[in-house]
């Protein structure tokens, strides 16, 4: 993978639907390339010259997952969050190109024009897929690399997981927006929390509210659907992959220090899969929390920010 197109300039667009959450000390750009425009998320550092960070989000998500880590760590670093193409209020790409791949080639592009690499890339599901793949392909862009239930190829899935593999099928994604089309955005975000959290009451009535404005948003957009098709397809894809381009072999080769994070209740990615996960990033070091699901940076952002805390401390010694 190459990253040798010009690189674009940000430059500021109105929000194309309705207003995005913005939490306090964020702030939102648009990064504006040749055929790809990002949203980008920015959390500036407690103090100048602090080295760059920049968070990928998963599946169906967007920059606001990690609104909670990113406080935590902004003392350490000078954060960024980015949707990729389709989701957040990231348009599609021109390209239509929704493979891992593809947002994998967007990152690096937005790093690329940015100048902010090397930084430290956070990855979560389908964004540690990505990160996974920036890592291997672009080692010169990454000072460390964290992984939260990355999507990693899996031979024997479990069967929470099937329901979100489906949605790659052509035709289904349609038939199941047109059997929940009565279906209110409170509703549609219940179902992902209690598929995304361990424990769903630890969703604050003020981050539920929140994420149902953020579902009626996105429910408003026209590629909405198209854009979580075709990228499960994309992560589906990526599962067939052999040889060097296949997701585990690109993970033997990384080589900046590795943080892994896997959830006891995840029900998107296998916790059996930490071991080996653990075996493949070479000197990587995991972290396993028996309580958490998929998205543990939102449920114990705490508790994940301390592990990425001496990730870097011991990196910066090495």
């Amino acid at each position: 993978m190459s990253s040798t197109e010009l690189p674009g300039i940000a430059t500021s667009v109105a929000p194309r639907v309705s207003a995005v959450r913005i939490a306090d000390g964020e702030s939102l750009r648009t990064c504006v390339l040749p055929g790809l425009t990002l949203n980008v998320r920015s959390r500036p550092g407690a103090r100048t010259g602090l080295e760059p960070a920049l968070f990928v989000h998963g599946l169906g998500g967007s920059s606001q997952n990690w609104s909670a880590l990113m406080p935590l760590v902004d003392d350490l670093v000078d954060g960024e969050a980015l949707d990729l193409p389709g989701f957040g209020d990231s348009p599609p790409p021109d390209s239509g190109d929704y493979s891992v791949t593809g947002h994998a080639r967007a990152v690096i592009r937005h790093l690329d024009a940015s100048g902010r690499g090397p930084v430290h890339l956070v990855g979560n599901s389908l964004g540690g897929a990505v990160a996974t793949r920036v890592a291997a392909v672009r080692p010169d862009l990454v000072r460390t690399l964290t992984l939260v239930s990355p999507a990693l190829p899996e031979l024997r899935a479990q069967r929470t997981a099937w329901p979100t593999a489906l949605i790659a099928v052509p035709g289904v994604a349609g038939l199941f927006a047109k059997m929940t089309r009565d279906w209110t955005a409170e509703q549609r975000t219940l179902g992902v929390t209690a598929l995304c959290y361990g424990d769903p009451s630890r969703v604050s009535e003020e981050g539920l509210r929140n994420a149902v404005d953020e579902m009626e948003r996105r429910l408003q957009l026209p590629y909405f659907w198209d854009a979580m098709t075709r990228s499960a397809r994309g992560i589906v894809n990526a599962y067939t992959l052999g040889g060097q381009h296949g997701l585990w072999r690109q993970a033997e080769r990384v080589l900046a220090p590795t943080l892994l994070v896997y959830g006891g209740r995840d029900q998107l990615v296998s916790y059996r899969m930490a071991s080996r996960a653990a075996k493949t990033f070479r000197g990587s070091r995991l972290l396993s929390l028996p309580d958490a699901g998929h998205v543990a940076m939102m449920e114990y952002p705490e508790t994940v920010a301390t592990a990425f805390r001496e990730l870097l401390a011991d990196s910066s010694r090495s």
